[in-house]
């Protein structure tokens, strides 16, 4: 390690900025978010202030003259970008009065480089090569980009406003750190990263014994909590950082048949998985006994993921776990996922709404005849609405049956999306009439019904036309 990563204190004194152009245009919007106070020589005499804010721009001092005669003192640093050979001159003058330089692009004449710098308010983290790439801290810096939580910051300064009043309640070093651990990686951490900061609030304040709360984590009694995580309809990609962050941190995880082995490799590598949806025409546990499974873990301390397929609040039976963890006293949240008909749309190019032609979207689920039989199929046959149904391959019978008898037209275009986002994604498009055998031209599923007029705008709807249309053209002359 060449480098010693340390952090200047801006405060301490102003930054001698020399240079010109992007480069030092640059270096000046980094320094004035820092809230340092800065003396600026541009060596080509504009001093472009574009992009810094007028509060920052009143902390810059547009210096004149000659940057190597300038005075020095109090200066806590000083910087070169776009300063050609007055960068190097100006490397040695700083050298020579014991100050920290960097010239940009330049080691040999530098005696700190800048990181790939990844701020989240108090909370900061630098990245560096040495120099030798900058493109690798910068892939480096946005790894960490993915996995850090945007509040991760706020969450830093909550207990920083608190450290001092607890630890005067908490004398021993190591209860003090088992009590932050407890409220970093609790509920109350939880709603500070959820940007519910007076909930936090009023929930720290409400502890009446931060001894005994240290205590129980120590004596393995630590609340538990349930995040119900939307897993997206496959494609692991798709998964929000929020998902990415839960699975990361989780201790056990009850997931769905239908989520895909390549998310369930981002879950942390030591966490439980235990499998408890159910494919169609198999039984399941139920889920008076998955919620029984949820809060019982919870109870026991564990961080608990509840993994679903698509988006838990889309036909996921979401809602009913939520219920019962509340009525559980169980702490919990949810992070949305990308719902599979969405997922179908992404993938195979279909504008569920567009303009003058769909206006409305229905969302419904037939997994069953008798299900399709529930509906009321007489309000979805408006032609400029977009019905996209869930579960509706053993089902399609019905539903062609039932937009039919309701009036819908047979002509209308439909597509049938199956294992959407994954590898081995595949589409059959055609109209109302011959859904039945639509489903046929797919390798199973699960899969997503369109119907719709949108379909024709679709690119599996555009290839089938020109494969029509080749077909046409090299038929053989009457």
């Amino acid at each position: 390690m060449r480098f010693l990563p340390v952090f200047l204190d801006l405060r301490a004194g102003p930054v001698l900025l020399v240079g010109a152009g992007d480069l030092a245009r640059a270096k000046l919007r980094l320094l004035a978010a820092a809230g340092a106070r800065i003396r600026y020589f541009a060596t080509d005499g504009q001093h472009d202030l574009s992009g810094v804010g007028a509060d920052a721009a009143a902390r810059i001092e547009r210096a004149e003259g000659d940057p190597l005669t300038a005075d020095l003192s109090g200066m806590i640093a000083i910087l070169c970008a776009g300063a050609g050979d007055i960068g190097v001159a100006m490397s040695v003058r700083a050298k020579s009065v014991g100050l920290p330089v960097n010239v940009m692009d330049d080691l040999a004449h530098s005696t700190f480089i800048f990181p790939a710098i990844v701020d989240r308010g108090d909370v900061v983290v630098a990245v560096g090569t040495g120099g030798a790439s900058p493109v690798v801290a910068r892939r480096v810096r946005e790894r960490i980009e993915a996995v850090l939580p945007a509040r991760i910051g706020d969450l830093a300064s909550f207990i920083g406003r608190w450290r001092k009043s607890m630890h005067q309640r908490l004398p021993e070093m190591a209860l003090r750190r088992r009590f932050w651990e407890r409220v970093v990686d609790g509920p109350i951490g939880a709603l500070v990263l959820a940007g519910r900061k007076d909930e936090a609030e009023a929930a720290l304040k409400n502890i009446p014994d931060p001894a005994a709360f240290a205590g129980a984590l120590a004596s393995g009694q630590a609340e538990g909590s349930v995040t119900l995580v939307g897993a997206g309809p496959g494609d692991p990609d798709l998964l929000t950082i929020k998902a990415l962050r839960a699975l990361q941190d989780a201790d056990v995880v009850f997931h769905d048949e239908l989520v895909s082995p390549e998310i369930l490799d981002r879950v942390r590598r030591d966490a439980s998985r235990v499998p408890v949806g159910r494919r169609v025409g198999k039984p399941g546990i139920g889920q008076d006994a998955v919620n029984k499974l949820l809060i019982d873990a919870a109870k026991s301390g564990q961080r608990v993921v509840r993994l679903k397929g698509g988006d838990s609040f889309v036909f996921g039976r979401g809602g009913e776990e939520v219920e019962a963890l509340r009525a559980a006293g169980v702490a919990c949240s949810v992070v949305p996922g990308i719902t599979a008909g969405l997922g179908a749309a992404a993938q195979f190019e279909v504008p569920l709404t567009f303009r003058h032609e769909a206006l409305r979207i229905t969302f419904l689920t037939a997994h069953k005849a008798r299900d399709a039989e529930t509906v009321d199929w007489s309000a979805l046959t408006d032609e400029k609405m977009t019905v996209v149904v869930y579960m509706g391959m053993t089902a399609a019978p019905s539903v062609r049956a039932g937009l039919l008898a309701a009036g819908r037209s047979p002509q209308t275009p439909v597509g049938v999306f199956a294992r959407v986002t994954r590898p081995d994604a595949q589409a059959a498009v055609g109209t109302l009439q011959e859904l039945p055998g639509l489903i046929e031209k797919v390798d199973g599923g699960p899969a997503i019904l369109i119907i719709g007029d949108v379909v024709a705008h679709s690119a599996p709807w555009r290839e089938s036309n020109l494969n029509q249309v080749i077909s046409k053209l090299l038929e053989p002359a009457a």
